[in-house]
């Protein structure tokens, strides 16, 4: 790591706030002459190029330096890597190097492609020259396949229309589902506002709900030729396409307006949408500019051709041994262990473990004990009790290096003093201390079994769970700071004189019956365990579950004895014939329980069958069952990679779901990889991502300048806001942040900061409230929440879910109204939050109506009397009915997934009713508590306010009331019927690091909470006891509102 540098700040993110643009840089020359000179912090890489060549013409050597263009910039970077500046267009101050000095190198040939893989670098987080220097096969077979999969995905672009590039970009979101109730509200019609665009003009119209985006573009275009002169030419319908106003979402001649989201959202709002009539030829020149940027890139790619390979020798056919006909024992060789962090009185041993998924295969290996200070050897062969022929495919060797201590009454330190909660007592007197672990593959990415000397560099951070101080749902990939990492060294023995393949499938055939106690079975979740005579009987009717219970695969699978290569083989061949799988079942498949190849590709076969929509919705899961993944190369990081490329809204959350995790080590090079094959298969995508990159980078500076600010000179709030508003506005910030997509929603676009409306929040990490102005609708604005220091991913998670409840309830024909507003991580503790408009916290209109800020909390009519504020007459009726709704919705919700720390500032209302809850720090059942006393009493939040405007004001109103208990018993329901659903979308996050979901234990309060396992009257009744103790205890949440209320005043 580089050492600690104070004055970053002064040197990248203060510039210019004290009037000097000016940076001093050192600039080393390949002829070894050093020049010191000033440049300006903003010019490019090109410009600064440009200057020193002047400066140089006055130093000794320079004639030897030769052409300009020959040359570029190396510098070291804030992750302290070597960076080769090939893209000069690049500015200085968003280069950013750790020290302000430039190394001059000579460039090598193949300049574009330097550029494009420069470019990728820089936008993944992740220098390419990092990757190329990996002594790794399978890194460099992967690299190279998806080289060519992109090029060939970039040559099938060039030959699309530029309206099946459109559909692929910037398609409608689409809804389906019944609308007959709201149609008939409006009347079957619905007001829309017409914009033309590169005009002023707007025209409103009143259209069928049932009407075709043909026939609506057909009308508008009829109402704008009356508003101008005949004989202004304004084309055809042909030449049009229609676009919602304040984004880049397109509608197509084949959808109907009532199956579009934007449309439906207008409806349940009672607002007008504003659509835009847009001339092809901008479409076209859209199309046109991605298009030339794919073919400059391959232009040099076909003018610069690879050199053919020599042609391949025949080879004999018999060049590996089967694993199956090797029938010993399989076994280690286990040489030494150096850099083990323990005491020297300790004494070190090894265990080992062979596991399938969280199966353990058969019984663990132990070394010996070793006493020594520095290397401990042992050189002793580990022998499993497992013939080598029964080894699954996905077999992972797990490896626990750990201290032997003699116990005693009080606690001897330890270097490793973190460990102690681990402690486990194997013997009388002796404790066992966990140091390092680590795992490795049995075979290799190619299906042959591994062989020879190979060094484990150890991790040393524990789990909460482990299988014998084992961590066999860990990463198989090495530590990659291996400096300080302890070290196994491991022999992998020869057992013919040929390498040793596992076979592809082969078919087997087992027998038919029928017994009717699969069913119960079946029917239970994903965290019910199976005894093994009930393995044993799904195993004997694996038929009979394939054709009466084929959504019982997982438990199927969870029966297979894996340590038999019969039974492997007839499951393969099972495989072959199993339905299909629904994707929403199909996803337990992925899980960390189901390793084996064939079933992961059945599952990922399955997941074929989901729409853009659908995949997105579970991209966050997708993208962290990657860590499951044991090779590069797989069903799923293929899969990944074709939908992506096939859509430009997955490849953009696929990006930043990947982007965001690159700072971690376990997966950094995984994900490299597959942004870098991303990056090469949608080219044009490149440019629009560097820019948010870049912007990202902006905020991040801005946002220190203020901690900065705060922390060592405790300057005034105001002084601090202008220092704020001054960085925002010079030239390099400017640019930087405007012009740009927007990483909540790829398909708004962010003309500039509106600096002025610009606030930091007074929270501990200032995230920074930044307003932008809609580049395609004048007077719109996007509110953006930055936050650098906090860990966005489980509010992420949680939003998701509250994203498919939303969903699975719409699918029931329940609307609730929930407000899942956007929130996205983009790096380490970093991220944004989409800021919902016209919203304010309950604690902030509770304040507004009372004058003492201990009584705020306890005035019921506060919250009806703000709504009347907002709303009068029928709107007033409606945003009742929204709270209602929405209430019931979050109501059910938070007490599902256990949300804590609900408080009156992170429950907020909308002006039109809809009530939601934002941040999500503890989920789960993990709520706060103080001096051991759990603050939060209640299983969700239902006060005398909120009850108060449910029944309009009026306390005689029950049978609103009764709507609002029937909602909130309604939507439970619906939610338990998807109980295994949510199981499975937690259990796939389980190695994501999330604070509060590290172990299955974690998401046992899902079953808890949504009573699985209980009959449907059973749950209810436990729903509705909880239901009336919220009731009854609400005036408990009064109380912690008033505290939170008088300790928060502003």
């Amino acid at each position: 790591m580089p050492p600690a540098k104070t004055d970053q700040l002064d040197l990248w993110v203060e510039s210019g706030l004290d009037g000097d643009d000016q940076v001093m840089v050192d600039f080393l020359l390949p002829t070894g002459i050093y020049i010191q000179m000033e440049v300006p912090r903003e010019s490019t890489i090109q410009n600064i190029k440009l200057l020193l060549w002047k400066e140089a013409q006055t130093y000794p050597l320079f004639s030897l330096l030769g052409e300009m263009e020959g040359h570029m910039f190396e510098c070291v970077n804030q992750a302290a890597v070597h960076e080769e500046l090939e893209d000069e267009t690049r500015r200085l101050c968003d280069v950013r190097p750790f020290l302000p000095v430039l190394k001059l190198i000579t460039r090598n040939c193949g300049r574009a492609e330097r550029i494009l893989d420069s470019k990728i670098g820089v936008l993944i987080g992740k220098g390419l020259h990092e990757l190329d220097a990996l002594q790794d096969q399978e890194v460099k077979d992967f690299r190279s396949k998806m080289k060519r999969i992109s090029e060939e995905k970039m040559q099938c672009m060039q030959l699309m229309s530029w309206g099946e590039w459109l559909r692929s970009c910037y398609s409608m979101t689409l809804e389906a589902g019944s609308l007959e109730n709201l149609i008939d509200k409006h009347e079957g019609v619905i007001k829309i506002t017409m914009h033309y665009d590169q005009s002023q003009d707007t025209s409103s119209l009143k259209v069928s709900l049932h009407c075709t985006v043909t026939e609506l573009m057909d009308l508008a275009l009829k109402k704008w030729q009356t508003t101008h002169v005949p004989e202004e030419d304004i084309g055809f319908r042909s030449d049009y396409v229609l676009r919602v106003s304040r984004k880049l979402e397109f509608l197509f001649e084949d959808h109907h307006l009532n199956q579009c989201k934007y449309i439906r959202d207008c409806l349940l709002t009672n607002e007008s949408p504003h659509l835009t009539l847009v001339h092809c030829d901008v479409v076209k020149a859209m199309f046109e500019k991605e298009i030339s940027t794919i073919g400059s890139v391959l232009a040099w790619k076909t003018s610069n051709p690879p050199l053919p390979l020599p042609p391949k020798k025949r080879l004999p056919t018999q060049l590996h041994t089967c694993v199956w006909k090797v029938h010993s024992l399989f076994r280690i060789h286990l040489v030494k262990g150096n850099k083990v962090n323990a005491e020297d009185a300790a004494k070190i041993q090894v265990r080992a473990g062979l596991f399938h998924g969280t199966e353990l295969l058969c019984k663990t290996a132990v070394s010996s004990e070793s006493s020594s200070r520095s290397e401990h050897v042992w050189n002793k062969t580990l022998e499993f009790d497992i013939a080598v022929c029964d080894l699954p495919r996905m077999a992972r060797l797990c490896f626990a290096i750990y201290a032997v201590m003699d116990k005693v009454k009080k606690q001897r330190s330890t270097k490793n003093t973190h460990l102690n909660k681990y402690q486990t007592i194997r013997k009388a007197g002796k404790v066992h201390y966990p140091i390092a672990w680590v795992n490795t593959m049995v075979f290799d990415y190619r299906g042959q079994l591994k062989t020879g000397d190979i060094i484990l560099h150890c991790w040393s951070s524990f789990p909460d769970e482990l299988e014998e101080m084992l961590n066999p749902i860990g990463t198989i990939q090495t530590n990659p700071y291996t400096e300080n990492a302890t070290e196994l060294h491991i022999s992998f023995p020869e057992y013919s004189t040929q390498p040793v393949v596992f076979p592809a499938f082969d078919k087997g055939r087992g027998g038919k019956k029928f017994y009717i106690e699969l069913k119960e079975i079946m029917e239970r979740d994903p965290l019910s365990q199976l005894c093994e005579n009930e393995k044993d009987l799904i195993w004997t009717l694996r038929h009979d579950c394939r054709e009466n219970f084929p959504q019982s695969l997982p438990k199927l699978l969870l029966s297979v004895k894996w340590s038999k290569h019969e039974d492997m083989a007839q499951l393969q061949a099972l495989l072959q014939i199993w339905p299909k799988l629904s994707p929403r079942d199909a996803l337990e498949l992925l899980d960390f329980n189901y390793p084996d190849q064939y079933v992961r590709e059945f599952a990922v076969n399955c997941l074929r069958d989901m729409s853009d929509d659908e995949l997105l919705q579970y991209l966050l899961q997708l993208v962290q069952v990657l860590r499951y993944e044991p090779y590069y190369d797989c069903a799923l990081s293929r899969f990944l990679l074709e939908r992506a490329q096939s859509s430009r809204k997955i490849g953009h959350f696929l990006f930043w779901h990947l982007r965001s995790e690159m700072y971690m080590p376990a997966v950094s090079v995984h994900f490299a990889l597959i942004l870098e094959a991303y990056c090469r298969g949608c080219i044009p995508h490149i440019e629009v991502l560097k820019k948010q990159v870049e912007a990202l980078s902006k905020l991040k500076a801005v946002n220190e300048l203020i901690k900065f600010g705060t922390i060592k000179t405790k300057t005034k709030q105001a002084h601090l806001k202008e220092a704020m508003m001054t960085c925002l506005r010079q030239t390099g910030f400017i640019e930087t942040l405007s012009d740009l997509h927007s990483p909540l929603n790829p398909n708004i676009l962010l003309a500039g900061v509106n600096v002025e409306r610009c606030k930091y929040m007074d929270s501990k990490m200032k995230p920074l409230w930044i307003v932008y102005n809609n580049k395609l609708l004048g007077g719109d604005t996007v509110d953006i929440i930055f936050k650098n220091g906090d860990d966005l991913r489980q509010d992420m998670l949680t939003l998701q879910i509250l994203r498919l409840m939303d969903l699975l309830w719409k699918e029931a024909n329940l609307d609730l109204r929930i407000v899942p507003y956007g929130c996205l991580a983009t790096g380490d503790h970093s991220g944004l939050i989409e800021v919902v408009s016209s919203a304010d916290t309950i604690a902030n209109i509770q304040k507004t109506s009372s004058n003492m800020a201990a009584a705020a909390a306890f005035n019921k009519d506060a919250l009806l009397n703000w709504l009347k504020d907002k709303n009068s007459g029928d709107a007033l009726d409606k945003a009742i009915e929204e709270f209602t709704l929405s209430c019931a919705g979050y109501c059910v919700a938070t007490y599902v997934l256990g949300i804590g720390d609900r408080h009156s500032d992170n429950i907020m209302v909308r002006s039109t009713g809809q009530l939601f809850h934002i941040d999500f720090g503890h989920i789960l059942g993990n709520f706060k508590s103080k001096f051991g006393i759990k603050r939060e009493r209640v299983p969700f939040i239902l006060t005398h306010d909120f009850i108060h405007v449910i029944q309009q004001g009026k306390t005689s109103n029950t049978e609103k009331f009764g709507n609002f208990r029937q909602y909130c018993e309604e939507a439970y329901l619906i939610l338990r019927k998807n109980g295994n659903l949510f199981i499975t979308l937690f259990a796939l996050m389980l190695t994501a690091g999330l604070p509060e979901l590290t172990s299955v234990k974690d998401i046992q309060y899902l079953k808890d909470s949504l009573a699985l396992g209980k009959t449907d009257e059973e749950a209810l009744k436990q729903f509705r006891q909880k239901f009336d103790e919220a009731l009854r205890e609400s005036w408990t949440t009064k109380v912690n509102w008033m505290a939170h209320i008088v300790a928060h005043p502003s």
